[in-house]
């Protein structure tokens, strides 16, 4: 009976397209949280927060194996760091930034643009080519952010008024496209274990971004409900996304992988809509299906892009 179950598990863990979409349901959950979070805990607080306490779960249990594999570690610490801190802490403190200066469903669907970042990136640093049906994938990608970025108004470009929010959004995506670039060339260790030494780094650069936050304008403690935004992103968007991410980065690679990113702004506009009665305009509607669209076209591409295995 256990050893059933324990096959199940395995199964479950080595089936990518549902980890990435768990990963997407949890990350659009991160998008809501962002929102909520405004006035409930400061954004550099649940950017430290988080990692703080997903390192206190996982340290117990993945420590050991972090040190185990130090070796391996110090021969790519600058990149490990790097890593960490543009995916992990560089990321989080522009998300929840700019979830002060826009919307959810803009937040969601505006981070439809990583698979483009992803593949670009994919090339530059390991020369892996995308097909033209990534391409093209890509590219009906980038014309979904276009009219979101634009509310419906592509013209407007010629008079650009780009929000806060949004702009720092897209640099936030490509802080985490390079991590996911990154991933391919990751330490020899077990994906476990290496995400809980990310998250270790992540902590401590996010202690200077918190003390920053204090000093120079006087943030003020977590309510209780910000304990409970702090709580959800530490379990889901923070630590079991990861984890079936960088299990998926090793059974499809990079590319296939960040193109599944797509689904995150599908979900988050259900959220947004349902759960914070945000208005839901037909420029969404043009922008969710250019969106998914671009993932189904990329997803009939071969898989020719995994991760060298040693």
């Amino acid at each position: 009976m256990r050893n059933g179950f324990q096959r199940v598990l395995f199964g479950l863990y080595s089936w990518p397209s549902l980890l990435l979409t768990l990963s997407c349901v949890f990350w659009a959950g991160n998008t809501i949280a962002g929102r909520l979070a405004v006035g409930q805990v400061t954004p550099m607080q649940l950017t430290l927060l988080r990692w703080v306490l997903v390192i206190a779960v996982l340290w117990p249990i993945y420590g050991g194996q972090v040190r185990q594999h130090w070796s391996n570690i110090r021969a790519r610490l600058l990149r490990v760091v790097l890593m960490a801190v543009f995916g992990f802490t560089g990321f989080n403190a522009l998300y929840y930034v700019a979830a002060h200066y826009t919307t959810a469903i803009n937040i969601g669907i505006l981070q439809g643009c990583m698979p483009m970042f992803v593949l670009a990136g994919a090339f530059v640093a390991h020369g892996t080519r995308a097909t033209r049906v990534q391409v093209a994938g890509a590219l009906i990608t980038t014309l979904g952010v276009l009219v979101i970025a634009t509310q419906g108004a592509p013209l407007s470009l010629l008079h650009v008024e780009l929000n806060v929010g949004d702009g720092l959004l897209l640099i936030a995506c490509g802080l985490y496209a390079f991590f996911t670039v990154a991933l391919r060339d990751r330490p020899d260790m077990p994906g476990a274990a290496f995400f809980t030494l990310l998250a270790l780094i992540a902590a401590l650069t996010s202690i200077p971004l918190a003390l920053y936050e204090v000093v120079a304008q006087g943030a003020a403690a977590p309510t209780f409900k910000g304990v409970l935004i702090i709580a959800y992103v530490a379990i889901f968007p923070s630590c079991l996304a990861q984890i079936f991410l960088l299990r998926s980065v090793d059974l499809i690679g990079p590319g296939r992988a960040g193109i599944f990113l797509n689904l995150v702004p599908l979900f988050s506009a259900i959220m947004a809509v349902s759960l914070l009665g945000e208005p839901f305009a037909p420029f969404h509607a043009v922008a969710l299906v250019l969106v998914v669209g671009g993932i189904l076209l990329a997803q009939r591409a071969p898989r020719q892009d995994r991760r060298p295995r040693g």
